[in-house]
């Protein structure tokens, strides 16, 4: 199979190199001239719609996929951008990841440490979470429909086999790779989100143990087993995996409905807690994604952000322990960012005297931010009194950061500035 590209443009993008070639298409590095970057470009050979047997399919296939362009914003699902359909030319452009799939992490000599298995899995939840609240199932998920991004970070792709509750048009149904899918899948009956949590569970597994949960020398066992036979735990095939890493894998995987878990809220908790009390023997990030990403949803500062823009505060933001009787900021110092408390207390004081106590959720430095044009400096000392967990975010990732955040920061402090101004107020009457 030959790397050269056979076209050196296609519609509007020029081609770089080609990445790689699959039975009914081929994926190719280009150039976006207009938004100024490297994308990724899948084309279906057209030949393909024509085949007699399958060329229906992969028709429906690409319209599900192409319908979702512009759609799914998340940073733990790879954008489809855009998605053109040509007599002789159908291709769907696609964000571009370099770090391939996560099936290269499935065998025993490729393992990943298990807390990153479990904080790209907490990912993946996430992911299809918000697919699953705008309507879509994936249904076939699977290593190599997770891209790798570098450390703990994925991205869902592949959209095409999704069932999409909007969609007008009749879904198919046997899509799927067997050794992922649902007791559910296997038997073509009714499915919903539950199909995606079993699957993610099995891919879950499979980058724990560097196997599947199922051998089988054909499809007919394979169903078999994935029907009615119960798998060994993962830490059967490497020992030190936790057991609240088995019984979460074990709860994915349950075969009855009713046994799984029923949402994906549910899943990604147990994982978040796994991540929080630590993998024996393995040294883990002072503050994993999945603390923060849980730290934020649970802060009334932040009650009104999506995830998208919680994984983003996530992304600019900086956490750390500050200690009792630590200074965090002092009056008359320059200011180029503020502070959200995620934990801990701590007093604002200016010139000796006490001005209030913050505790966990409140803001403080945000002046920095919205004091616009000029130099800013700090007007009031702020020192810890209870140990803390600091979110520190600059104001200037904070100027670059979306429209949508910034948005969400601004009616976040202006409501903290209002409940301010009241207790200011009921003070200064004595009530």
């Amino acid at each position: 199979m030959s790397d050269a590209p056979k076209f050196e443009r296609i519609g509007k993008y020029p081609v770089l190199r080609k990445l790689g070639e699959g039975a009914t298409s081929e994926v190719y590095l280009c150039q976006d001239p207009f938004a100024g970057r490297e994308v990724a470009v899948k084309v279906v050979f057209t030949e393909a719609f024509r085949d007699p047997e399958r060329g229906k399919l992969l028709r429906k296939l690409f319209v599900t996929e192409a319908s979702l362009a512009g759609k799914l914003a998340h940073p733990h699902i790879c954008q489809i951008y855009d998605a053109v359909a040509e007599p002789d030319l159908h291709y769907i452009v696609m964000e571009y990841v370099d770090g391939g799939t996560l099936e290269r992490f499935c065998t025993p000599q490729t393992l990943l440490p298990v807390g990153r298995v479990v904080e790209m899995i907490f990912k993946c939840t996430r992911a299809l979470d918000y697919a699953h609240k705008m309507g879509i199932i994936h249904r076939d998920i699977k290593p190599a429909n997770i891209l790798h991004a570098g450390d703990s970070d994925v991205k869902v792709t592949d959209f095409g086999a999704a069932l999409i509750a909007s969609g007008e048009t009749t879904q198919v149904s046997a899509i799927g790779s067997p050794a992922y899918m649902s007791p559910q899948q296997v038997k073509e009956h009714p499915l919903d989100h539950r199909t995606d949590i079993y699957s993610l569970g099995v891919v879950m597994y499979h980058l724990l143990a560097g196997r599947l949960p199922f051998q089988a020398s054909n499809n007919f066992s394979l169903i078999y087993q994935i029907a009615n036979v119960e798998p060994s735990p993962p830490s059967a095939f490497r020992p030190g995996i936790p057991p609240a890493v088995d019984e979460i894998v074990r709860r994915a995987m349950a075969k009855e409905l009713e046994a799984r878990y029923a949402t994906w809220e549910e899943f990604s908790l147990d994982l978040a807690e796994v991540v929080r009390g630590g993998v024996p023997g393995e040294q883990a990030a002072a503050i994993p994604d999945s603390e923060k990403f849980e730290t934020l949803r649970a802060l009334a500062f932040f009650e009104q952000f999506t995830d998208p823009e919680l994984w983003e505060v996530a992304r600019i933001s900086t956490w750390r322990v500050a200690r009792a009787g630590e200074t965090l900021m002092r009056e008359g110092e320059p200011g180029d960012h503020f502070c959200i408390l995620a934990e801990g207390q701590v007093k604002v004081t200016k010139r000796g005297k006490l001005l209030n106590v913050l505790d966990r959720g409140e803001c403080f430095g945000e002046m920095a931010y919205l004091q616009k044009g000029g130099e800013r400096r700090r007007v009031a000392d702020v020192t810890v009194l209870a140990d803390a967990k600091v979110i520190t975010v600059p104001t200037a990732r904070l100027e670059a950061a979306s429209e949508g955040c910034r948005h969400k920061f601004d009616r976040a402090f202006m409501a903290m500035l209002v409940e301010r101004l009241e207790m200011a107020n009921l003070r200064l009457s004595g009530v």
